[in-house]
């Protein structure tokens, strides 16, 4: 090196190699693992499954650790992505409306093709001698009625703004012989089923799963309605991820999602692709929430 005596380089050396030596010292911090979770709406089991294999999908498109941890209900998905335990969730249309108002700058970044013009199934047991019908069947009035969780947009916040259009100035306890909440729609088959309640409220893409599974007796429970459609299930993310893992991470999370193609993970989901959504194609349910007096 010009105009460095032997003793000068010898020294530079000294430097060089005490930097690189301090900077090997440095560990690199750890990436926190992308911990995402969904509604419990249906079967455990089956949730596990669908939930397993995003993860796995998600790890080696995002090059970050990806976790999945189940919760018990609709609530308590709402509070783990509150309290900043996920990062990502699963939510109905209501749960996700719960969700982002409560976490300012979280996103819906994808939802399912079938989700932008979702359904609820009106659903009896055979003994009830109730038809299919085009119009709201006004005869469910009197029978025994079964939701599915409280807080589920196609198992509860919407159709119980229809049953209120159907019978103005009425809330369902005021309609029905005995009103239920199941939990999941899995559970509300079940129970109209089974004799348990007459009617119930179901997730159209739950009822064609389970059907297809071969746990639906066509004898015993059918679907008698049809509502008319709404928005429904999407993926939130919450706003602090691209300060965690790096500016654009919410584009590249969005892109990876938007990007499955493999049956074996939008079959369990009923889903046929997921698109790009965004919080304003929610914003009618903040308004029926309103109406029902289940959102402030």
């Amino acid at each position: 090196m010009p105009g460095l005596g032997r003793v000068g380089r010898f020294a530079l050396g000294l430097v060089s190699l005490a930097l690189g030596t301090a900077a090997q010292a440095q560990p690199t911090k750890p990436v926190p693992p992308l911990v995402f979770t969904g509604i419990p709406d249906q079967d455990e089991s089956r949730l596990v499954e669908r939930f397993g294999k995003v993860a796995t999908y998600l790890e080696a498109k995002l090059g970050v650790p990806v976790r999945y941890i189940p919760v018990k209900s609709y609530p308590a998905a709402v509070t783990a992505f509150t309290n900043g335990q996920v990062q990502l969730a699963w939510f109905g249309g209501f749960t996700g409306v719960q969700a982002r108002r409560a976490v300012p700058g979280s996103q819906a970044i994808a939802q399912g093709a079938e989700d932008a013009a979702f359904k609820t199934y009106l659903i009896a047991h055979a003994e009830s001698g109730l038809e299919p019908s085009k119009g709201f069947p006004q005869a469910i009035a009197g029978k025994t009625f079964t939701f599915g969780a409280r807080a589920s947009t196609s198992g509860r916040l919407m159709p119980e703004y229809f049953i209120r259009q159907a019978f103005p100035g009425k809330n369902p306890d005021q309609v029905f012989a005995r009103v239920g909440f199941s939990g999941d729609h899995s559970r509300t088959i079940q129970l109209v089923q089974s004799g348990a309640f007459a009617v119930g409220a179901v997730d159209y893409s739950v009822w064609d799963l389970d059907t297809k599974a071969g746990k639906v007796d066509p004898k015993a429970v059918s679907v008698i309605w049809e509502s008319p459609t709404f928005p429904d299930y999407q993926w939130t993310v919450r706003g602090d991820v691209d300060r965690t893992y790096g500016p654009g991470f919410t584009e590249k999370l969005k892109d990876a999602l938007v990007g499955v193609t493999d049956p074996a993970i939008l079959e369990p989901f009923g889903r046929s692709k997921f698109i790009p959504v965004t919080n304003a194609a929610y914003e009618p349910l903040v308004e029926v929430g309103r109406s029902t007096g289940l959102l402030d």
